[in-house]
């Protein structure tokens, strides 16, 4: 049923579209929202926030673990994802987060000026943008370097960064069946998710950081560090390196 709803809100999109009544950022972004919600409300997930909701758009700058990140994120505010090129491909997921206004990055494109001129927009227009600085997935037990170019966007807007701390954990533990790594693929991850009983999705909201009067290197070592001591505790603090 999740899906069905998905694919009326596409057709419904592009249908606006070839009419000329071609919907709003902010509207294509709740329907977005909408789709988003009942996709997470599917999942087999009991999730937990914690900290205050930003009330001004941010950078929002969180850990990754899977595809399930962006959805259970996208419920808590109207944002505008970064995200891997080949979600754009994707059945429903992909096509609704095109429509919403996602940005896409591919790795090694050579399009990284376009891309940072795109960012900017986004939150110069007053949109929050939700990044992933380390460029993959993880599973769960590490934190690996931030790319710190993706968080000179908030410096050059004077935009302040939200960090987020996202964990899956399965009877108390890193959960090993949420993370979406390797040369996995989304309808397999799906099903084993579905086959499992409900892992518990803790979303740590961290106090925000300013981006005045600092660079890109410091900023992304300030991020690094507050999502690394909410997951590991201080004493599993990890310097941040080639952060190109």
């Amino acid at each position: 049923m999740v899906i069905l709803y998905g694919l009326v809100l596409v057709c419904s999109l592009k249908l606006r579209t070839v009419l000329g009544f071609n919907p709003a950022q902010a509207a294509r972004q709740q329907l977005c929202r909408s789709f988003l919600g009942r996709l997470a409300a599917a999942l087999p997930f009991q999730v937990r926030v914690t900290g205050d909701l930003p009330d001004k758009p941010m950078l929002w700058v969180a850990n990754h673990l899977s595809w399930t990140d962006i959805p259970l994120l996208g419920l808590l505010q109207p944002m505008t994802f970064l995200a891997k090129a080949e979600i754009r491909h994707w059945p429903v997921i992909g096509w609704l987060t095109t429509e919403a206004g996602t940005r896409f990055i591919r790795r090694g494109g050579g399009d990284s000026t376009l891309l940072s001129q795109q960012m900017n927009e986004e939150l110069q227009q007053g949109r929050s943008l939700l990044i992933f600085p380390e460029g993959t997935t993880t599973d769960g037990t590490s934190l690996r370097t931030f790319h710190s170019r993706l968080l000179a966007c908030a410096i050059d807007t004077g935009v302040p960064v939200q960090p987020v701390a996202i964990r899956y954990l399965r009877n108390g533990v890193i959960d090993p069946i949420a993370p979406f790594i390797g040369d996995d693929d989304l309808l397999s991850h799906l099903f084993r998710l579905l086959a499992e009983d409900a892992a518990v999705v803790e979303i740590q909201l961290l106090p925000p950081l300013s981006s005045h009067d600092t660079q890109r290197n410091p900023l992304a070592r300030r991020c690094h560090s507050a999502i690394a001591e909410a997951l590991y505790g201080p004493s599993q603090l990890m310097p941040i390196a080639n952060a190109a």
